[in-house]
């Protein structure tokens, strides 16, 4: 009889490093049973049903929803850093009120590689802690959201720290990102370093940090700078407010991509700087160097969980902390390999596997 799976997330929003998650978890969920039913809860219904294949009903049309569980025999909520109230104090209680509902619903319920918190403010713990214990299985994507859970007394149902899902995507070719890069006169004799960045709540300074750095990593190591948008069109903005200030030449890639195209891209590189936590994991997917900036504790545990550091945060970040950290990844970029651990892609989809056991179970 065919499973069918809800799946909640931040899914149809435009932003990359979103609809990477959830191109990794199909691909691993239907490597393991093509015959999968799934729907997936979207912002943009059609963009989702086209991009992935999937049914996709509308985020706000609660009928939908509704209609979507009941024939269920799962919601995976994730992945993703849904559950915590900085970058949005609605959005935690929406994704907790489908949780709910499912449970109501007499649905089984797993979160799926979540990234949580921050969580501030006493009815946001206490929302968290009367939902969440009544799921059926939590993973979360790193150890930090483990220690949350623990904080607010989450102790059940069964808890796994995994990993995030794009860590078991497969790598792609380079030819589609190839045909991009000639579409914006990227050369390909010459080596290219990505920059991936985004606005964050009123901080300023930092852009003419990069500015500065891109200038200099053209000078210095005579490389071409393209800047990668994760979130379209925030990101585009974003980075040609950067480049407006260069005085070298920089390429500002302005259009929307697909997970494979994206990862292509990134494959073309020889070295990411990256603001955007995708942007750095795609880099460990397609063995390139990384250097992350942090601006949110999700990109302090991604690097932790890989024997690495940010080299400071948009507050604080200085153009020589930045090209001293570019200077030492690009003497180091040759002769070893920059994938990521295994353990980490075995983790990834460990994930999937644990959704199918509950379903089958």
């Amino acid at each position: 009889m065919e499973k069918r799976i809800v799946v909640s997330g931040y899914y149809g929003a435009k932003n990359a490093g979103d609809e990477a998650m959830l191109a990794a978890m199909l691909e691993v969920l239907r490597d393991l049973d093509p015959k999968l039913h799934i729907t997936v809860i979207s912002a943009s219904p059609k963009d989702t049903a086209e991009r992935h294949g999937v049914e996709a009903v509308s985020w706000i049309s609660l009928p939908a929803i509704f209609d979507a569980l009941a024939h269920a025999d799962i919601l995976l909520s994730g992945g993703g850093s849904l559950l915590q109230n900085v970058t949005s104090r609605r959005s935690l209680y929406y994704y907790l009120a489908i949780i709910f509902l499912a449970r109501m619903l007499g649905k089984r319920v797993m979160l799926y590689a979540q990234g949580i918190g921050p969580i501030i403010g006493h009815v946001a713990e206490t929302a968290m802690r009367f939902v969440l214990r009544g799921v059926d299985c939590i993973t979360v994507r790193d150890k930090g959201s483990l220690e949350e859970l623990m904080r607010l007394g989450i102790q059940r149902p069964k808890t796994r720290c995994t990993a995030d899902p794009v860590l078991a995507i497969h790598p792609v070719t380079r030819e589609a990102g190839r045909t991009i890069f000639d579409a914006y006169h990227v050369r390909e004799d010459l080596p290219v370093v990505g920059i991936s960045v985004r606005d964050w709540q009123h901080e300023q300074a930092f852009k003419q940090v990069f500015a500065e750095v891109s200038d200099r990593i053209v000078r210095e190591l005579g490389a071409q700078v393209v800047f990668l948008p994760m979130q379209f069109p925030e990101d585009v903005r974003a980075a040609k407010s950067i480049a407006e200030r260069t005085h070298e030449s920089c390429a500002v890639l302005a259009g929307e991509y697909t997970t494979a195209e994206f990862l292509s891209l990134v494959g073309n590189m020889d070295l990411m700087l990256g603001i955007r936590l995708h942007a750095l994991i795609f880099a460990g997917v397609m063995n390139v160097p990384r250097i992350g900036i942090s601006y949110d504790p999700k990109v302090d545990r991604f690097l932790a969980s890989i024997g690495e550091r940010p080299v400071g945060n948009l507050r604080t970040i200085t153009v020589e902390a930045l090209m001293k950290a570019v200077h030492t990844a690009w003497d180091q970029r040759r002769g070893r390999e920059h994938t990521l651990p295994m353990k980490l892609r075995e983790l990834a989809a460990e994930n999937a596997h644990m959704a199918l056991e509950l379903i089958y179970d």
